[in-house]
């Protein structure tokens, strides 16, 4: 069972998908991101299986929430920097944003 303070280990914030591109190499279809995380993150990239539900053009200026504080991952030739976070429906990944606009970089609490 987790507990709380494993819980508020992790930093969830509120990023902007400011680029998105096909990602030919992965395994199973999937784009990869960028996210500005606001002004104390920065820009940063992740590799997301969200093709069923997302075409690339609509992600543009879409809030999502992203750990930013897991190790990065190498996923083929492109380095996973953050883990955006998405409900596996039976439609395919859906992505969690907040429901209103917030600042990015805005954190989870």
């Amino acid at each position: 069972m987790v507990t709380f303070e494993n819980f508020i280990k992790l930093d969830i914030r509120v990023g902007e998908i400011t680029e998105v591109e096909f990602f030919e190499k992965a395994k199973k279809p999937a784009y990869k991101l960028w996210v500005d995380f606001g002004n104390e993150i920065g820009i940063k990239k992740s590799s997301a299986q969200i093709t069923e539900c997302y075409k690339k053009e609509e992600l543009i200026g879409k809030q999502v929430l992203g750990v930013v504080n897991f190790p990065p991952r190498q996923i083929a030739d492109f380095m996973s920097e953050v883990l955006v976070l998405g409900v596996y429906g039976t439609q395919g990944v859906v992505l969690i944003q907040p429901e209103q606009p917030v600042k990015n970089g805005d954190r989870l609490g």
